[in-house]
């Protein structure tokens, strides 16, 4: 029997992307998924294509609190109570330092952070409750060291991972288990604007089979594939200065960016 089997587990960010893999693979496992998304038209076509099955959708933005918990406790009333949230929606694009738009930076930050938190919100006090339940974040590699041209982007990730490092500390005496996931490259809409090569790019069912794995393990923290995690660990263990450096002779002009990993 799969790990995943009559559980009920709210999926943020599904409509597209990671988020509709996984509610397919999830369904397919015996899972019911309550999926959130903020675009109607790709749900309702989601919920077509799983017609029969124990899926129920509402349409929430996630930087919107009192509609995200709306949303998810009236899914909660159809399905039954949440044994695992995966806080996948996000957003990313480069932002620059010339012009430095603050604007741009905090959409970015609501989506990616604020947007994780409040949809621990809506699941966390029943599960603490309940004694029982499992956290997960979609961050991110880029949230390992801050990288030229997509300093919003790496931030709001490393900011998940810091929220979830503090929430796996308090949350063991509730037995509630909190995971972070960091995906590199994924071939999705994100990585469609990238014109050069990306080491390592995955397509979105193997990552998805990669992140449903960790799931499943309840792994704590989960960084993948290996090759571009110990690139990234090796350029943390350099004097900064030499980081620094590194990374922005990398940049070719500010047409270029870098690429937008996947969220």
């Amino acid at each position: 029997m799969s790990a995943f089997a009559n559980e009920v587990i709210l999926v943020t960010g599904v409509a597209n992307g990671l988020g509709r893999v996984m509610a397919r693979k999830l369904i397919a496992q015996g899972a019911a998924v309550a999926g959130v998304d903020r675009q109607a038209e790709p749900l309702e076509s989601l919920a077509a294509e799983l017609k029969g099955t124990r899926f129920a959708w509402a349409v929430a933005d996630v930087t919107d609190r009192p509609a995200l918990l709306a949303a998810a406790h009236h899914l909660e009333s159809q399905l039954g109570p949440y044994d695992r949230l995966i806080a996948n929606a996000g957003v990313g694009r480069p932002t620059y330092a010339d012009p430095f738009i603050s604007a741009d930076f905090e959409e970015i930050i609501r989506v990616n952070l604020i947007g994780v938190a409040n949809s621990v919100e809506a699941v966390l006090p029943g599960m603490i409750q309940r004694k029982k339940g499992h956290l997960v974040a979609i961050s991110s590699m880029a949230s390992l060291r801050g990288v030229p041209l997509m300093s919003a982007y790496c931030a709001s990730k490393a900011g998940v991972n810091s929220l979830f490092d503090s929430l796996a500390a308090e949350l063991r005496r509730h037995n509630v288990r909190v995971s972070t996931i960091c995906p590199s490259w994924i071939r999705t809409a994100l990585t469609e604007q990238v014109k050069f090569k990306m080491p390592g790019l995955m397509e979105p069912e193997a990552a998805v089979d990669r992140i449903l794995n960790a799931v499943r393990l309840q792994k704590r923290f989960h960084a993948f594939p290996m090759r571009t995690t110990l690139m990234m660990r090796l350029i943390n263990m350099l004097p900064i200065t030499w980081a620094d450096r590194l990374l922005g002779s990398m940049i070719k002009s500010k047409k270029q960016p870098s690429p937008v990993a996947n969220v």
